[in-house]
């Protein structure tokens, strides 16, 4: 598989897709927490100085400002690094935006391993278990560039409470321009009959490549990228696991509580099938480059094709 990064860093991406929601509606306004220049979003500031609210390092406070503008008819989208905007203001979301449902668009950064040398501390494995067990939230994840340029707009308008998880680098292009992007509909990547890999942001280029592993050992494997892993399309999940009865989940996360319990979820009451996770396996993260980082975790394509023959065996 030929793999190439795209142009732009995704936080680029993000900043240029608010920017252009920005020059047509005043009300798209952005919060930040002293990270602008990590987040990539100091081109908002340069265009809408006067929408643009620093709070300093003080999270919880940025998304009582966030929910505040939101009660006055503002679509905020508030930054930080991934623990900071999610585990760090926890009751915040949930009570000012969530339980309140209002419209206010949280993007954590640097999610998962990819934190690389950051660390354990700033290494969120939990963020997304964190935000989809919250009501009204929705919870989305972009795998390239391109999803992340047609998702902005209809996050923005979609009424509710989001969590945006936001690659910093640049990432690996899987979408061209004829990708015609849902909110909360998968997308599926690769057909197969004999397992399926249920993957989402940097999982799932791996998947990809784990799909031509098996391949050639005569597996043929389903990729379908789950970008909205709240709400779920548990239609494309059931019958992609009735299809293959064999199913695994790949995600740059904890196995507790995210994609891989969404997918469980779904299966046990509706479609109980053998099922593998790949992901961070309960354990805090640590300082390392990204590629050692998947290979200690146990996330690299050649772990996720062992994963799906375990499960194609565990069928029979």
């Amino acid at each position: 598989m030929k793999i190439e990064l795209d142009s732009k860093e995704m936080r680029a991406v993000y900043t240029e897709g608010l920017i252009q929601l920005a020059k047509n509606d005043d009300r798209i306004v952005l919060c930040e927490s002293d990270l602008m220049g990590a987040n990539g979003t100091k081109n908002f500031k340069k265009e809408f100085p006067e929408r643009t609210f620093d709070v300093g390092i003080a999270e919880a406070n940025m998304i009582g400002v966030a929910a505040g503008l939101a009660a006055g008819g503002k679509i905020p989208f508030a930054n930080s690094f991934t623990p900071f905007a999610t585990r760090r203001c926890l009751d915040q979301v949930t009570i000012s935006c969530a339980y309140a449902n209002l419209p206010v668009k949280i993007g954590g950064t640097d999610p998962g391993i990819c934190a690389q040398l950051n660390g354990g501390t700033h290494m969120s494995v939990e963020d997304v278990a964190l935000m989809r067990a919250i009501p009204n939230m929705t919870v989305f994840e972009p795998v390239d560039a391109e999803q992340m340029r047609q998702a902005i707009p209809q996050i923005a308008y979609n009424g509710k409470p989001t969590y945006i998880r936001i690659h910093r680098t640049a990432a690996n292009t899987v979408f061209g321009p004829d990708y015609r992007f849902e909110l909360g509909k998968a997308d599926v990547l690769r057909d197969g009959t004999d397992t399926v890999i249920f993957c989402t942001g940097i999982m799932v280029i791996r998947a990809l490549e784990a799909a031509e592993m098996l391949a050639a050992e005569g597996i043929s494997a389903a990729v379908v990228n789950i970008h909205t892993v709240k709400p779920l399309d548990e239609k494309t999940v059931l019958e992609y696991a009735a299809k293959t009865r064999a199913v695994v989940t790949a995600e740059n996360h904890s196995i507790v509580g995210a994609l891989g319990g969404a997918v469980a979820e779904v299966l046990s009451e509706k479609c109980p099938t053998v099922m593998r996770r790949v992901g961070i396996k309960d354990r805090f993260g640590e300082v390392g480059k990204l590629s050692y980082l998947e290979k200690v975790m146990g996330m690299t394509p050649a772990d996720i094709a062992a994963a799906a023959k375990e499960a194609v065996a565990a069928k029979a």
